[in-house]
């Protein structure tokens, strides 16, 4: 069994975690790459419960030059990558006319600037291999901007027209480039409590919040061989809100 080389970004989170899982459920000849900035227990345990099958990496999304160190690194060690997952991103929530324009721009650099250079940094690789799978973790607030998200909204709605734009680019190469957009999910970047809680609930169609292994397993789906003919795609995560 061959072995299929994973980097995914934002790695120590709820939705990093159930990401990296998952693709070390997929198959025991995976290897998993988590890039990680700071707060690296939980991707330090992750490591630690698979030897020789996952791996950290320091890498700060915003830093081209981090990026290159990262993927330099990972391709002295495998020769090969196969699978990115940019999953990093950071909310500064607030509106639009008291917003600082240090947030806006750590926001974008976070959420739009880390996406490319991720996916550039990766393509010398899989076009010299003519196969690789990009999957980029959009945001509902894309395509549904709530008030106060004006600098997250709009970065995630980035990262869905460079996902359509790089899919055309590449795909006569046998690279496939495809979005997420998860809505509400359960993880520590949901701060909501109490009526606020209740009140997000109901506006889902499904009247409960996604788990995080559910966003996984689309990704998963989108990294696999059997979505070979799916590029281009935003597929929705949400409970039927959209």
């Amino acid at each position: 069994m061959s072995v299929r080389v994973i980097l995914i970004t934002g790695a120590n989170g709820g939705l990093g975690q159930a990401i990296a899982r998952e693709f070390l459920r997929e198959s025991r000849a995976n290897a998993v790459w988590l890039g990680v900035r700071a707060r690296r227990e939980h991707a330090d345990q992750l490591a630690r419960e698979n030897p020789d099958r996952c791996f950290c990496v320091a890498l700060d999304v915003a830093s081209p030059e981090s990026w290159k160190q990262a993927v330099h690194e990972i391709l002295e060690r495998h020769q090969r990558m196969d699978v990115l997952v940019n999953n990093a991103g950071s909310h500064e929530d607030s509106l639009l006319a008291m917003m600082q324009a240090d947030s806006w721009r750590r926001v974008l650099a976070t959420n739009l600037d880390g996406v490319f250079h991720g996916c550039q940094v990766v393509l010398p690789a899989m076009i010299s291999q003519r196969a690789g799978r990009i999957v980029n973790v959009s945001s509902l607030s894309a395509l549904l901007a709530p008030s106060g998200q004006a600098n997250y909204a709009a970065a995630k709605a980035g990262v869905v027209a460079l996902t359509q734009s790089l899919a055309k680019e590449v795909a006569r190469i046998g690279i496939t480039v495809n979005a997420v957009c998860p809505g509400f999910v359960e993880t520590e970047a949901l701060h909501l409590a109490g009526e606020e809680r209740k009140a997000a609930q109901m506006r889902i169609p499904m009247r409960r919040f996604g788990r995080p292994e559910e966003v996984a397993a689309a990704i998963r789906f989108l990294a696999s061989a059997e979505a070979s003919y799916t590029t281009g795609s935003v597929l929705k995560v949400d409970g039927g809100i959209l």
